[in-house]
C-alpha cells in the first residue's frame, strides 16, 4: 500500500461526510455524493443516516414523496441510484448508456420477451403511468394482461428499460413500496440538454466533491464510463484541481488537508464508501469475502477507517458480529450507533430492494 494511503483515505472519508460536519438533510447528502447506490431501499436510507444527525428514514421518504427533491433510477453502471431530482436530467443521458439498454434487452430475451414485445412493454408502462404512480406489482399485472410472460423478472426489467430510456423513475413512497412515475410528470419538463463535454466536466467536478482525492480510473469505474471520457471530464476542470504530488485529482476548493479518521460508524448495505473507487482494499483489508459476497454488500462496522465487523437489523434490533476485540471507546461508539440505527429506522416500512444491475466484478 502506498505510504500516503492513510491520509488519502481520511480525506475521502471527509469528502463522503463520514467525518467532519454532517450533512443537514437528505438532499444535502445526495448533492455531495451525487449518486447513492439504491437497489436496497434500507441501504440508501442508511447512507443518509450515517452522514447526517437526528434525521429519520421518514425524512428520506418525505424528500422522495412530498418534496420531490430525490428520485431513484437506473444510472451509473446500470444500477439503481438515489440522486437529487435536479441532477437527474443531465446525469441520466450521460450515464444511462445505450449499452445498458442492450444488456437489459438480452435479459428480457432470456425470459422469453422479444425485442418487439420489450418495446411494447415500455409503451404499456408509459400509458399506465400517465394515470399516476404505480408500484411494480400493479405494473406487472398490466403487462401480464397484455400477454407478456408472468415471470417476476419481466416487469422489473421492462421498468428498467423504460427508466434507461428516460421515461420512468422511482418517485413517491406508497406504503411499504416505492412507486414508479413518468419522469416528465414527476420532475417537470427537461431543461435544454447539456453539451456532452460540459456534462463530463460537471460529472468530474461533482464526483471529486464527494470522492476526492481520486484517479481517472476511479471516476470511470464509479460512473460506468469509458476511461477516455473520465479523462476528458477531469481535463476540462484542470484549472480547478489542487496541486498534488501523488497523481490523484481533487478540487482545490476542498482544502481537506490533514483530517482525522471518521468516528466508529455502522454503515448500511451498499454504502457509497465501498463503491466510489476502483479498490476497496484500504477499507476491507482481509475481510472482503465477508462484507462483499456474491455481489451483495453487507452492512458493516467502520472503526478507525477499516471494516471491523458486520451487522444485521432483525426484529427492530441491531445484531453486530465483530471481526475481533475492540477498544472500549470504539465498542461504546458502536453501541451508540446501534441505538441510533434503531431510532432512525423505527416505523419505517419501505425497506425493499431491487437486485438488478449489480457490477459484474462485485462478486468477492
Amino acid at each position: 500500500m502506498p505510504p500516503d494511503a492513510g491520509p488519502v483515505q481520511a480525506q475521502r472519508f471527509a469528502a463522503q461526510l463520514l467525518s467532519g460536519p454532517p450533512g443537514r438533510s437528505p438532499i444535502a447528502v445526495a448533492e455531495r455524493l451525487l449518486a447513492i447506490q439504491g437497489q436496497d431501499g434500507r441501504g440508501a436510507r442508511l447512507s443518509v443516516r450515517s452522514r447526517t444527525s437526528g434525521l429519520t428514514a421518514a425524512d428520506v421518504d418525505r424528500a422522495l414523496t412530498a418534496d420531490r427533491t430525490l428520485v431513484i433510477t437506473w444510472l451509473n453502471r446500470g444500477t439503481l441510484h438515489l440522486v437529487a431530482s435536479e441532477d437527474y436530467w443531465w446525469l441520466h443521458p450521460l450515464t444511462a448508456r445505450p449499452q445498458l439498454q442492450v444488456g437489459c434487452q438480452r435479459v428480457l430475451a432470456r425470459l422469453g420477451v422479444s425485442a418487439q414485445d420489450a418495446d411494447r412493454g415500455v409503451e404499456l408502462v408509459e400509458r399506465a403511468l400517465a394515470d399516476g404512480p404505480l408500484v411494480r406489482t400493479e405494473i406487472a399485472e398490466r403487462l401480464i394482461a397484455a400477454g407478456l410472460p408472468g415471470d417476476g423478472g419481466v416487469a422489473l426489467h421492462v421498468l428498467m428499460l423504460a427508466s434507461l430510456r428516460g421515461s420512468a423513475v422511482r418517485g413517491p413512497v406508497v406504503g411499504a413500496h416505492h412507486a414508479y412515475v413518468l419522469a416528465r410528470d414527476w420532475l417537470g419538463p427537461p431543461p435544454r440538454p447539456l453539451d456532452p463535454d460540459v456534462a463530463l466536466a460537471r460529472l468530474a467536478r461533482r464526483y471529486l466533491a464527494g470522492h476526492g482525492p481520486a484517479s481517472d480510473r476511479d471516476l470511470a469505474k464509479w460512473a460506468g464510463l469509458p476511461l477516455g471520457q473520465a479523462r476528458r471530464g477531469l481535463a476540462a476542470i484542470a484549472a480547478e484541481l489542487a496541486d498534488r504530488s501523488d497523481g490523484l485529482a481533487d478540487l482545490a476548493t476542498s482544502a481537506r488537508g490533514d483530517v482525522s479518521p471518521p468516528p466508529a460508524r455502522l454503515l448500511g448495505p451498499y454504502d457509497p464508501v465501498l463503491l466510489g473507487w476502483a479498490s476497496r482494499e484500504p477499507i476491507l483489508r482481509g475481510h472482503a469475502g465477508i462484507v462483499t459476497v456474491n455481489g451483495l454488500f453487507r452492512p458493516f462496522a467502520l472503526v478507525a477507517g477499516e471494516a471491523a465487523g458486520i451487522w444485521a437489523y432483525t426484529g427492530g434490533q441491531v445484531q453486530l458480529r465483530l471481526f475481533g476485540a475492540l477498544p472500549d471507546d470504539a465498542a461504546a461508539a458502536l453501541a451508540a450507533e446501534a441505538r441510533d440505527v434503531q431510532r432512525f429506522l423505527a416505523g419505517s416500512t419501505n425497506t425493499g430492494s431491487e437486485q438488478v444491475g449489480q457490477d459484474p466484478d462485485e462478486v468477492a
